[in-house]
């Protein structure tokens, strides 16, 4: 014993010098500043981590066998490829290609109609012709807004116990029209970080804001207000660091980072960016629209000071009312009955006011002035609201938080920026100066964070596969020549003519147009032992739909899809009691109608009892940025697919669709679904088990009435046969909806 208690005391002698030692020098927090900073420019001349060099664009690879390149892209993959001996793989087949586009782009499946137009056509761009058409759809913004609104944290509601509905949709029809309209990304990201500062800014400008007023609120009584303010501001500072810069701020929070040169004071110089922002709320009117309002309420609060006025003319007149109610007192309230009963003098304030406000009712002159008054607030427009952002007339002082402690205050800091990166050329910058520091040509990780993000979105994974880390103990790149390649062509593209710099749409178009992101995604034996994870991408990807596309891929099927863009939030069906987890027991009125059959992005998102299909299927529970979903798979899911009463109801809208068509035989009825579906034919080995399946619930359903009920409640105007076929045909189209296939992105 005495053994073991020496070798501790030895542990506990060396832990400081190893914590010195394993430490980098710029997290020494007990040397002066002076001296950090000496260290920090020194640490900032000789680093040599990749993600903080300058990008330049590499010359593009010489290739072996370049005929297989259909651009760029595909002579860096093929460079790499034929460096380690592996071909790439085939170019997937047409019907998958138009499905891995159409969900890619869209989040929505191809009609079967446009599928049979994509095989005929025959001509050499008819690739590219189809992905123009995508990119130009009103549905590509909802399908990358949604993409988007992961990183912002989006939802429509405060979070912590009580959760109170908030307005942030503005918000997101602002991300769906910017990315629809193709807005250059460096103007997408200046006005969702300070779009309130531009000269002149419009209503939409400072509805981008909003970005920043997705973080959490707390309402709850007794909370130090400060405390939680200051915790905003701090999701700001961690969601600008990982959204824009791929780096962990939030880790110098209470000390300086541990891995990367950013010190605990250069976190509270970027806090200082956000400390003095306000939080109002945005009413969305013009203000020709606004000026009539207030017109209104002022002439409504001009009725209101002259009916106080006459009031008072109609107390000398009151005690001559009171003498004349003989025999009327029945007439009154219980409460005016009684308090008239009273001496004049003995009468509480309450009750004299409750006598005149009984008297005034009685007067026509009294009435005509809460009937003017009411007549113009009822004319009064009422607006939409969204949060927003503002900046202070006086800003507060920041100050460094010892140990990450709002309440000890260390040195008082200004806004700056990290050393590590380039400088800030501003002595006094602002929230707008910051913006435009971030989109500089100079910042090495801005377009290198956002287009590792996209490569992630159409091939699974990022070149860089830690997406929201970019600093030294991030994942090194895969193919960091074609990072930076991308990067200096999202900055300044010259591939395509008439191109403009930071055009999302042309960069997509460029990777979805090569010949990389075109192979076939089927597993190799020759590849699987020499790259497991297809990072050398000799064939693309294949991984579940998110939460929302599953859902949405689903309507489409079903035929029921409300095309509607952007709006308020609506309210699906959920599971009966959903709502009964949370402290507050909020209420889920069901939309009816086309709201009912709306895309899943448009699902209103209580963060405390958030839609239970979309947490089923690994959507982000908005209290944090998410840059990358999980992708889990569980029984749950499947039972979710078959018995979630949305999903349900969609099974039953196929299924209709189905029988209402003009097919005259099952075999081709159920051809006709699997296209809805999958976008593609069965194989006659698909096709015969469906055929089977279809003429057993046909057989057995008759055989239990309560169970065809449940499927399908008979109407007076449906006969027997058309009952147990509608049944069948919902069972049949659950059976599709839970095809692995189906809720799969090939």
């Amino acid at each position: 014993m005495p053994g073991r208690f020496r070798t501790m005391k030895r542990v506990l002698l060396v832990l400081p010098l190893l914590n010195l030692l394993l430490s980098p020098l710029w997290a020494n927090d007990s040397s002066t500043s002076g001296e950090r900073d000496t260290l920090r420019a020194t640490i900032n001349k000789n680093s040599t981590h990749w993600s903080f060099k300058p990008v330049t664009k590499p010359d593009i690879p010489t290739l072996q066998t370049p005929s297989w390149a259909r651009n760029a892209i595909d002579h860096f993959v093929l460079s790499k490829l034929e460096s380690t001996g592996i071909r790439p793989s085939s170019e997937a087949d047409k019907e998958t290609l138009i499905r891995r586009l159409s969900l890619d782009l869209l989040g929505l499946l191809p009609a079967p109609a446009e599928v049979d137009s994509f095989l005929r056509d025959n001509r050499p761009d008819a690739y590219e012709k189809l992905v123009d058409s995508l990119l130009n759809s009103p549905h590509y913004g909802e399908r990358w807004g949604r993409h988007w609104l992961d990183l912002a944290r989006y939802a429509d509601s405060n979070g912590f116990n009580i959760d109170a509905p908030r307005n942030m949709w503005k918000y997101r029809d602002w991300v769906i029209h910017a990315l629809n309209q193709d807005m250059p990304f460096d103007r997408f990201v200046v006005e969702q970080i300070a779009g309130d500062m531009l000269p002149n800014a419009s209503l939409d400008q400072i509805i981008a804001t909003g970005f920043h007023r997705n973080t959490l609120l707390n309402q709850e009584g007794g909370i130090d207000k400060e405390q939680y303010r200051v915790e905003y501001v701090v999701d700001r500072v961690n969601t600008t660091g990982i959204v824009f810069l791929g780096l962990t701020l939030g880790c110098a929070r209470c000390h300086s980072h541990k891995f990367d040169p950013v010190s605990q004071e250069e976190f509270y110089e970027f806090f200082a960016f956000f400390n003095s922002t306000e939080e109002p709320t945005l009413e969305i009117a013009s203000d020709r629209e606004l000026s009539i309002r207030n017109a209104l309420r002022a002439q409504a609060v001009a009725l209101e000071v002259e009916l106080e006025a006459y009031k008072e003319v109609l107390k000398e007149t009151q005690s001559d009312w009171e003498s004349k109610l003989t025999g009327q007192l029945d007439s009154l309230e219980v409460p005016v009955q009684k308090a008239l009963a009273l001496d004049f003098g003995k009468r509480s304030e309450q009750q004299v006011s409750l006598i005149l406000d009984a008297y005034t009712k009685q007067d026509p002159g009294f009435q005509q002035r809460s009937s003017n008054i009411a007549e113009l607030k009822d004319k009064q427009p009422h607006f939409e609201t969204s949060l927003v952002m503002k900046e202070r007339n006086e800003p507060r002082e920041t100050y460094v938080h010892i140990k990450g402690d709002f309440t000890r205050h260390g040195k008082t800091v200004l806004a700056n920026v990290p050393a590590i990166l380039h400088p800030l050329e501003k002595s006094q910058p602002s929230r707008l100066d910051m913006a435009r520091w971030l989109v500089s040509r100079d910042n090495p990780l801005l377009a290198r964070v956002t287009v590792n993000r996209f490569w992630q979105r159409f091939f699974g994974t990022g070149i860089v596969e830690t997406e929201n880390d970019f600093g030294t103990q991030g994942a090194l790149p895969s193919h960091p020549e074609l990072m930076d390649w991308l990067a200096v062509e999202f900055m300044d593209p010259t591939t395509y003519p008439q191109s403009v710099p930071w055009s999302v749409k042309t960069l997509h178009r460029l990777i979805v147009t090569s010949a990389t992101y075109r192979q076939s995604s089927h597993v190799r034996p020759d590849i699987k032992p020499v790259d497991p994870y297809n990072r050398l991408l000799a064939r693309q990807s294949r991984f579940r739909l998110d939460a929302e596309v599953i859902r949405d891929v689903t309507l489409t099927a079903s035929g029921l899809l409300s095309r509607k863009i952007g709006g308020k939030s609506v309210f699906p069906p959920q599971p009966a009691g959903a709502m009964r987890i949370g402290q507050m027991k909020r209420p889920w009125d069901t939309s009816d109608g086309s709201d009912r059959y709306r895309r899943g992005m448009y699902t209103f998102f209580w963060r405390a009892t958030p839609y239970p299909s979309l947490m089923v299927f690994d959507a982000p529970d908005s209290t944090l940025s998410c840059t990358q979903r999980n992708r889990s798979n569980t029984p749950l899911q499947a039972l979710t697919l078959l018995n979630d009463r949305a999903f349900f109801e969609l099974s039953r809208g196929l299924a209709e669709r189905v029988l209402n068509s003009t097919f005259s035989s099952d075999s081709e009825r159920i051809r006709y679904a699997f296209k809805r579906c999958l976008a593609r034919e069965p194989a006659n080995s698909e096709l015969q088990p469906l055929l089977q399946f279809l003429k057993h619930q046909k057989q057995q359903l008759p055989q239990f009435p309560e169970e065809l009920n449940a499927l399908v409640p008979k109407s007076t105007d449906m006969d027997s046969a058309r009952h147990v076929e509608t049944a069948a045909w919902i069972t049949l189209s659950r059976v599709m909806f839970n095809l692995d296939e189906f809720i799969t992105r090939e």
